[in-house]
C-alpha cells in the first residue's frame, strides 16, 4: 500500500525538475556533454599536470567526496585531502570519463570512468556529479569511488 503511494509521489516531485534552461535550446543535449566530458578531462589534467590551483577551480563550495565514513564536506575540506596527491613529480593516480550524460534540464552532468595506477593498471571506477552554474561554468558536487580490488579471501 505505502508503495502504491510513494511512486506518484515521487513521479510528481521528479516532474518539477524537468525544465529547459531557456538560454540552451532543448535539443542541444549533445553540446552539454561535450562540455562536461572537457570539464571531466581537463580536472584529470589537473592531476597530471600536478596543479591543485586548477584542480580547485573545478570543485564547488559544496561540493561532497568520498560518501561514507571519511566523507569531505566543503571545497576546503576536500583541498585539504586531497592535497597531499599533488606532493611529488609523479600523480599517484589519473582517470579518464568514459560515460557522460546531462540532465533534461541541462544543469547536472554525471560522469564515471576508470582510475589508473602510475603504470597505467585499472584500479578503481570513479563517479562525479557536476554543476552547470550560472556562468556556464561546470563545478563537481559530488564524487565518489570504488576500488577494483578483490574482497579478503578471494584469489
Amino acid at each position: 500500500m505505502k508503495t502504491r503511494l510513494l511512486f506518484p509521489a515521487l513521479a510528481l516531485a521528479f516532474a518539477g525538475c524537468a525544465t529547459v534552461d531557456p538560454g540552451m535550446p532543448a535539443n542541444d543535449n549533445a553540446e552539454l556533454v561535450r562540455q562536461a566530458t572537457a570539464a571531466e578531462t581537463a580536472f584529470a589534467q589537473s592531476m597530471a599536470d600536478r596543479d591543485l590551483e586548477a584542480f580547485a577551480s573545478f570543485i564547488a563550495d559544496d561540493a561532497i567526496f568520498s560518501p561514507g565514513p571519511n566523507t569531505l564536506r566543503g571545497k576546503a575540506a576536500v583541498l585539504a585531502a586531497w592535497s597531499k596527491y599533488f606532493e611529488g613529480e609523479q600523480a599517484p593516480f589519473s582517470w579518464r570519463p568514459e560515460t557522460v550524460v546531462v540532465s533534461a534540464a541541462g544543469q547536472l552532468a554525471a560522469t564515471k570512468g576508470p582510475v589508473f595506477d602510475p603504470s597505467g593498471k585499472p584500479i578503481a571506477e570513479f563517479r562525479s556529479t557536476w554543476r552547470r552554474e550560472a556562468d556556464g561554468s561546470w563545478k563537481v558536487v559530488f564524487d565518489d569511488g570504488t576500488c577494483l580490488c578483490k574482497p579478503q579471501g578471494a584469489q
